[in-house]
């Protein structure tokens, strides 16, 4: 194994030395590291002292205020509109800035883990016993457990360089490892980088304790060429890729509690690829050993907010993860915006070692009077969506909205409901609102091959008093959503086609929300007819309607039973500004997870995990018949996020979302009795297909997958045979291909 040596000094300049065979056997065993990471290096190689370095642009800017826009052709239900943000709006965070001299500057984010990237829950070559434990998320990982990498790249700048500082966002850690430059020789596994070192602070006597508050460059490691390269000592050069494994650990007592709070004190994180002169990169594995090299962008569902492919067999995390590019202080948003999607507001316990991780106790006995489920994880199942329900059983985990009479003027509320069914109550003896499938009527459809699908549509039992009008709707996948809020207004408004100008047959027209807090009204994105505007208004709706839970966008239970002016109040919230910020910023920030339309490249005799087993050729062909039956009409391919999201990690992405996010009449058989503002009851906002092939991992079975706004649909070819309306001349060109042509499509919307 070739190791690396570091100086011990305020700046740990790592260049190749000779093969370690060559070196004195002491001197070897000296340099030698941990493959996990987390050891010290301490050998002397005096180095210069660096220049510090440029500020990083701050961000406490002021927030310019959105004017109204004109709605750029007739017929699109609205005259104006406002932006939901203003050209020049700061972002929360710099990930990335280009200093004078060229030398880029990347911030980069990592949370704590359980165990390895490569590692599953056996070892590489032995009978499949289960998953690995590297998309899990430890114990107390949601308080002083995050940090990240401020990686100053010299080399775009002329000079073979790159600085690596460890940023801790809370308190202190001890003894943290850096790994770097995944081993290549083939006796490799799980783990094994060429570069295991720590981060020595001069002002801690060289002792390997970094602090929030440290300088960048107290705990900074320098890397001056390429570890990975054939020959010792050759400088990097751009496009050149350096695997990153920090391991953090906590001052802990002798118990290994941790003494800031008690919780654990060691733990891995991710492994990150970075691309030197360009940051970082989603990655997958290619052979002989699952090395680690950046998707291709075609394959970049989700831009550079990306989710890596994974190889410890958790697809079923897959939708957890956060976005490949977020930044070190968007880390700690995550993670506290993490914490209350998984906290119950009966007892304030986290879904995830209830008696481990500490309770939100500030958040304990806030669940509404009626509600439908206890935390918002119960209804999006591991981040995806509703969980089957069988026949007869309570739909507590999907929504029914309710109304009186509704028209694209306004919803009068149901005098029972209000504007949703709330079905569990917390008082013993109130009524029983709960809503189920009594019943399905079947029909069979009848391809021209000969091939048939069997439809099956729900009919509904109401143990209280049936709605004049209702929809029900299940809770969708949450992945992207932060990506599609930053796509701007004018970007989506130029797909509309109200009067169906070019005479394919689909219009396309979007709907409009009005802001609860504030008045103004901005185009719909989020929601199954897209009547909510940011992903704060989704948020505080869920709340409101699924919990029963006050936030600053409803500040009263009133708002679920639609009365005027419910919003005057001025007490205090269940939901502070702050943790709605958080739980937003939660679910803006989770990646996408990039397309498995590529084959990895597992070691000859390796199983193959079900995910990866994929025949890029087929999907490839799939994706041109997917374009040839028009489904990319609605489904849009691709769109580019505009420049001025609060979120950095969101700006300027090319994006392969496969919708248009505008509503289009699917015909009747898909209608419910709802309108919700320009969506007449026929009308559905294109849902977003990325994430769909992960659907079958993440629900627990490809059994429990339901497609459709109200899970009708037990399968892909089931969802297509219901599309009608405007989607009808696809689904027909789409029953006319041959069955491999059609087994070809449904791979490539596997692969998504």
């Amino acid at each position: 194994m070739k190791t690396r040596a570091s100086s011990a000094g305020r700046e740990r300049n790592l260049a190749r030395p000779p093969p370690a065979a060559a070196l004195p056997a002491l001197f070897a065993a000296m340099l030698s590291l941990s493959a996990c990471g987390g050891a010290d290096s301490r050998t002397s190689d005096a180095s210069p002292q660096p220049t510090p370095a440029s500020a990083a642009p701050s961000a406490v800017e002021a927030v310019p205020e959105p004017t109204p826009v004109p709605v750029p052709i007739p017929g699109l239900g609205a005259t104006d509109y406002v932006p939901l943000y203003a050209a020049g709006t700061p972002v929360f965070e710099q990930i990335q800035y280009t200093e004078a001299d060229g030398t880029l500057v990347t911030l980069a984010g990592f949370r704590p883990t359980n165990r390895h990237a490569r590692e599953r829950g056996e070892p590489w070559f032995e009978p499949d016993v289960g998953p690995g434990n590297y998309f899990t998320f430890p114990t107390w990982y949601f308080q002083n457990r995050t940090f990240g990498l401020m990686i100053r790249d010299q080399v775009p700048a002329g000079r073979s360089r790159i600085e690596i500082s460890l940023r801790v966002n809370d308190g202190t850690f001890i003894n943290t490892g850096l790994s770097a430059f995944r081993r290549d020789d083939p006796d490799i596994r799980d783990y094994g980088w060429k570069m295991n070192v720590g981060f020595q602070n001069p002002k801690e006597g060289n002792k390997n304790i970094c602090h929030a508050t440290s300088a960048r460059e107290d705990c900074m490691v320098v890397i001056t060429d390429n570890w990975r390269a054939p020959k010792p000592g050759t400088p990097f050069k751009v496009g050149d890729v350096i695997e990153l494994a920090p391991a953090p650990f906590l001052p802990h007592t002798a118990d290994n509690k941790a003494i800031i709070d008690g919780g654990g004190s060691r733990y891995y994180s991710f492994e990150n690829l970075y691309q030197v002169g360009v940051g970082m990169r989603a990655w997958y594995g290619v052979a002989p050993i699952l090395d680690s090299v950046p998707v291709p962008d075609s394959a970049l569902l989700g831009g550079e907010a990306s989710v890596s492919y994974n190889y410890s067999e958790e697809p079923h995390r897959v939708f957890q993860q956060m976005a490949s590019n977020i930044g070190i202080a968007n880390t700690r948003r995550f993670v506290e915006g993490r914490r209350l999607f998984h906290t119950s507001f009966v007892d304030g316990k986290h879904s995830e070692s209830p008696d481990i991780n500490p309770a939100f106790t500030q958040h304990a006995n806030q669940l509404g009077p009626r509600y439908n489920n206890i935390r918002c994880i119960g209804c999006h199942t591991l981040n995806g969506r509703s969980a089957v329900t069988p026949l007869g059983g309570t739909l507590d985990t999907m929504t029914i909205e309710t109304a009186a009479a509704s028209t694209t003027a306004g919803n009068t509320p149901d005098p029972t409901y209000g504007v949703n069914v709330q079905q569990r109550a917390k008082a013993v003896g109130a009524p029983d609102y709960s809503v189920s499938v009594q019943s399905y009527v079947k029909t069979v459809r009848t391809l021209p091959d000969g091939e048939t699908v069997e439809l099956q549509k729900p009919v509904y039992a109401f143990k209280g008093p049936v709605p004049a009008q209702y929809s029900v709707r299940q809770a969708p996948q949450v992945v992207g959503l932060g990506l599609l809020e930053a796509v701007d207004e004018a970007t989506l408004l130029a797909l509309a086609d109200p009067t169906d100008a070019n005479g394919d047959g689909v219009k396309g027209v979007p709907n409009w929300a009005i802001n609860p807090e504030t008045g103004k009204q901005h185009l719909g994105r989020f929601g199954w007819k897209a009547g909510k505007a940011s992903l704060r208004h989704q948020s505080g709706a869920a709340l409101l309607k699924d919990l029963g839970v006050t936030s600053p966008v409803y500040k009263t239970l009133d708002c679920q039973k639609g009365v005027a002016n419910c919003n005057a109040s001025t007490a205090a919230t269940s939901i502070s500004e702050t943790e709605l910020e958080r739980i937003s910023s939660y679910l803006s920030l989770l990646g996408v997870p990039a397309q498995r339309s590529l084959r990895s490249g597992y070691p000859d005799g390796m199983r193959v995990a079900p995910e990866h087993d994929v025949d890029p050729a087929q999907i490839s062909r799939g994706a041109t018949l997917f374009a040839q039956a028009q489904c990319g009409t609605c489904h849009t391919p691709q769109l580019k996020t505009g420049a001025n999201h609060p979120f950095a990690e969101l700006r300027n992405q090319t994006i392969h979302p496969y919708t248009n996010l505008m509503l289009h009449d699917l015909g009747p058989e898909l209608a419910d009795t709802l309108t919700e503002g320009q969506a007449a009851p026929g009308m559905w906002r294109t849902a977003p297909l990325w994430g769909i092939g992960s659907l079958k991992y993440v629900q627990g079975g490809a059994q429990n997958v339901r497609y459709l706004h109200d899970g009708r649909a037990r399968t892909l070819m089931e969802a297509i045979a219901w599309h009608g309306g405007e989607a009808a001349n696809s689904r027909t060109r789409f029953e006319a291909l041959s069955k491999a042509d059609r087994t070809a499509v449904l791979a490539f919307l596997e692969s998504l």
